[in-house]
């Protein structure tokens, strides 16, 4: 009798032993699945911000966005085109790209100059600094235009109309950040003046404004990394 007991729990003991190892497998396959889809979902995410980077998208992924996206203090990064800062960027890019560094040199000359070398956004807020004389304007959101651009690839202006403030202040504004959809900007490309449709032709020169806490250097690096 002790003996057939013996044999039953041990018969027993065996089959939790094999049920507990066909649950690990089970739970170690199914992370395995759940951290490639994981993986499959990240590394499609980044090709498709790659491809909105490049100006690549559907009509339907652009959606309106808030001022706080742009909310910050931002400086211009002209003063570091002219001061030869961004030589390396423009080797860089003479290094991959069609054109010589003086050719791209030329093409920022043109594409970054401003007067307006430092830009505050606060809620509604926004303050233009030309060295220590300022103007500023209260706005709101005009909705967002799509542009095609020769190359077939295309960008989004996200618009901002006055509702008040200094006259001098521009009574449109357009933000342009590589971006079309709610997200906080790094940097970003911006267009001003009275008209808002003649901004939208304006495709030549494009002050450019990254976060004021930033270093010349750490600049250099952010336009290397992209």
């Amino acid at each position: 009798m002790q003996m057939a007991i013996t044999r039953y729990l041990g018969a027993v003991a065996v089959g939790s032993m094999l049920l507990f190892a066909a649950q690990a497998q089970a739970n170690e396959s199914a992370d395995k699945s759940s951290s490639h889809d994981h993986s499959h979902e990240h590394d499609h995410a980044h090709d498709t911000d790659k491809s909105v980077y490049k100006g690549y998208f559907e009509d339907s992924q652009v959606e309106d966005r808030p001022l706080s996206d742009w909310e910050g203090d931002w400086q211009s990064v002209y003063p570091y085109l002219v001061d030869g800062t961004l030589d390396p960027v423009m080797a860089d890019k003479a290094a991959h790209g069609d054109k010589s560094v003086e050719e791209y040199r030329a093409y920022y000359e043109t594409g970054y100059k401003t007067d307006t070398d430092r830009i505050v956004i606060e809620g509604d807020s926004v303050t233009f600094y030309e060295g220590d004389a300022s103007v500023r304007g209260t706005y709101e959101s005009d909705g967002y235009e799509i542009l095609t651009y020769e190359k077939g690839n295309r960008g989004v202006r996200f618009i901002f109309k006055k509702t008040a403030g200094d006259d001098e202040a521009p009574d449109f504004f357009q933000f342009s950040d590589h971006r079309i959809a709610p997200e906080k900007s790094d940097h970003y490309h911006l267009y001003w003046g009275d008209d808002r449709a003649a901004l939208l032709e304006e495709l030549t020169n494009w002050p450019t404004y990254y976060p004021s806490s930033l270093s010349k250097e750490q600049i250099v690096e952010e336009m290397l990394a992209h």
